[in-house]
This record gives C-alpha cells, structure tokens and sequence, in this order.
C-alpha cells in the first residue's frame, strides 16, 4: 500500500509514535523517525531498520526541523506523509495558576512542533502536488475541562490549525486531517490508574491504523477532519 513512500513520523520513539512506525513500515514505507535524541530513539529502536532513518529533532525549533528534513530528502526521495505525533501531557493547574513554564511546554511540543514540521514539508508537498498530514489532537480538546485549560487550549490549537491548512491545501493535492483520541493504553496511564478498566479504552495499534486509513488513498477526498478515536471510553 506504501511501497517506496516517505513518511515522516514525530514523536518516533513514544508508544503512539512506535505503533505508528510499525504499522506503515509493515506496508512497504520508508519511514523518517525523529524524536528529541539519539538516547530516545535507540533507547526505543534498538535494532534498526534499514527502510527507517533515525535522526534527533527538537521539534520547538523550525531550524532543527528544517535540519531533519534536508536529510530525510538527501536519504530517501520524496516524502509523502507527516504524521506529526508528538505532543505532550501536564494537568493539575486551575488556569488562574497556570504557570509560563506550563503554558509554554504545552504549545510549543503540541502546537508549534505542527507548525514547525509543516514550515518544512509543506512547500516539498507542493511542488509534488501531492501529500498527505496527520496530526493528533484529542477528545478532551472537545470542551473545557477542569485542571486542563493550558492542555486542552494546546490540543485544540492542533485541531484548528488542520482545519485551516486544509482550507489553504486542498487545492494543491494535499490532504490534512487529524485524530482525537480519548484514553490510550499505554504503561504510564496504567501505571497511573490502576483501578481503571483499561480494556475500554484506545490501543497505540488502533489509532495507527486510523492514522495510516488518513495517509492512503481511501482517504483522498477527507479534508480538515477531526476523528474521534475513543474505543469505549
């Protein structure tokens, strides 16, 4: 389904990031995994693939980005997909007591690092007349939310930045769309609710292929969508 396509995953080397990885080069991608350093992602990777490039990006910076994708151009030809999946998660301030160094940590890895990437890719996109974004919002970016406003503003953020690069890009053969999922069934949401029915909620393997369904072909007329991916929670 992918044989010889380029897909930029962020976030690489987190669980989403690893299940998304997996899930495109099981068909046939070439798939750039860029995550904050090499430590990560051999700590992550430990055996590499030889269809996946692992390269240290600081997704805050558009210089760094624009460092990753001067290489992944050099190292596979074209690209075809992002799938910006890196983001960040801190709750517990009312947002009265929301403090800079919140705020700022919330927007820059899960707004700026969209806008980043994109600063990059997109003008590759368009001289190819082709391409397709994913980017990962979520179900709490929905509403407000009690002790989550700087989360929930970040996410939202994301969703409203897809809806207008859709607007701008789909004239230009460009796809983009995003997911919003609800709880995701990793270790750490295990590990910090144990007493959680964990089985209604969403796998890593799930949302990848709901990701990978937005970066094929099938989904070549879906422009600025915001997909819930909430299994039963």
């Amino acid at each position: 389904m992918f044989d010889g396509k380029t897909v930029i995953v962020t976030g690489g080397a987190g669980v989403l990031g690893v299940a998304v990885v997996n899930w495109f080069t099981d068909r046939g991608a070439n798939v750039a995994v860029l995550d904050i350093s090499d430590e990560v992602l051999a700590n992550a990777w430990p055996e590499p693939n030889e269809r996946h490039c692992y390269l240290a990006c600081d997704l805050t910076s558009r210089d760094s980005c624009a460092e990753a994708v001067g290489k992944i151009q050099r190292q596979f030809s074209g690209i075809d997909v992002l799938c910006n999946i890196a983001g960040g998660f801190m709750m517990g301030e009312p947002v009265h007591n929301t403090d800079d160094q919140t705020w700022d940590f919330l927007f820059n890895l899960n707004a700026r690092s969209v806008m980043n990437m994109a600063a990059r890719v997109v003008p590759v996109f368009i001289a190819a007349g082709s391409g397709k974004i994913i980017n990962v919002g979520a179900q709490a970016a929905a509403g407000g939310a009690a002790l989550m406003g700087a989360y929930v503003a970040s996410k939202s953020v994301v969703i409203r930045l897809t809806e207008s690069m859709a607007l701008e890009l789909r004239e230009k053969g460009i796809n983009v769309n995003c997911v919003m999922p609800s709880l995701i069934d990793t270790p750490r949401n295990r590990a910090d609710m144990p007493d959680a029915d964990y089985t209604r909620w969403v796998t890593p393997d799930d949302i990848a292929r709901v990701i990978g369904f937005l970066a094929s072909d099938d989904a070549a007329v879906i422009h600025g969508a915001a997909v819930p991916v909430n299994g039963l929670s």
